[in-house]
């Protein structure tokens, strides 16, 4: 048997399509102009960290299902985004020498973003996730859009638990522009 250790491993189709169906709703104008959203590449970037941590989450809760293994499809998953923000810095012009650096402040990021998403989802505690999105993606601001943003995510998270078909790359997420904004006093679940 030959090993061919400089050998790259092909590329997943449903992969990158996953990956794609992300960053294409991460930049939906909606979350811009109607959440409020900083129009910004750190607001693009959150808006990115968001939909994948929801994924991801996704790929995690039912890690037992299908033929390809759900924690195989989101570690695959990871990589590609891994992959995709290492070829931004360098576009970037940021230096060998510093990628390591930056990649390490992204996955803080993520572990981080993650993490108090998940946490407040699998809670139910609709503060916590609009505390959570305020800090992140508002920079403690916005306190509008953290709620109609919650409840985005919210949407989200129950449709992705219904969707099969992700091992084939496909993926729906909710329309921003549909999601209603919760009035002043009301908190949802």
């Amino acid at each position: 048997m030959k090993l061919f250790p400089f050998r790259r491993s092909r590329r997943n189709p449903s992969i990158d399509a996953l990956y794609g169906m992300i960053v294409a709703q991460a930049r939906s104008p909606a979350f811009y102009r109607g959440y409020g959203v900083p129009d910004t590449v750190e607001g693009r970037f959150d808006m990115i960290l968001l939909h994948l941590a929801l994924l991801l989450r996704r790929l995690r809760e039912t890690a037992s299902e299908g033929p390809m293994g759900q924690e195989h499809l989101g570690q695959e998953l990871f990589d590609r985004f891994c992959r995709d923000m290492d070829g931004n810095f360098r576009e970037m012009g940021v230096g060998d020498l510093a990628v390591p650096k930056r990649m390490l402040q992204v996955a803080e990021a993520f572990y981080g973003r993650a993490a108090a998403y998940d946490q407040a989802l699998d809670g139910g505690d609709a503060a916590a996730l609009e505390a959570a999105l305020g800090r992140n993606v508002f920079g403690g601001g916005a306190a509008l859009g953290a709620r109609r943003l919650a409840t985005y995510m919210r949407q989200a998270a129950t449709g992705l638990a219904v969707q099969d078909g992700l091992a084939r790359g496909e993926l729906r997420f909710p329309d921003p522009d549909a999601v209603v904004e919760p009035s002043e006093g009301a908190r949802q679940p």
